[in-house]
């Protein structure tokens, strides 16, 4: 697991969420599949900082994000 530090739009306009560890993850909201209203506003995405999420590209060995 990875501590939540900052969000960034992708050149597609989703969110990804910044990990301690310097990689990406993607935070879709996708009803019904991904629920995640907290990353329609400041507030939400704020309120989600410092939480951990499981970090695939960890789990590969990949290296960090640029």
């Amino acid at each position: 697991m990875r501590e939540i530090i900052g969000f960034r739009h992708d050149d597609e306009g989703q969110w990804v969420a910044r990990l301690a560890c310097g990689h990406g993850q993607h935070v879709r909201h996708l009803p019904p599949w991904q629920i995640r209203t907290w990353t329609q506003s400041p507030e939400g995405r704020e309120a989600m900082l410092g939480s951990e999420l499981p970090c695939r590209k960890c789990e590969r060995g990949e290296p960090v994000d640029e």
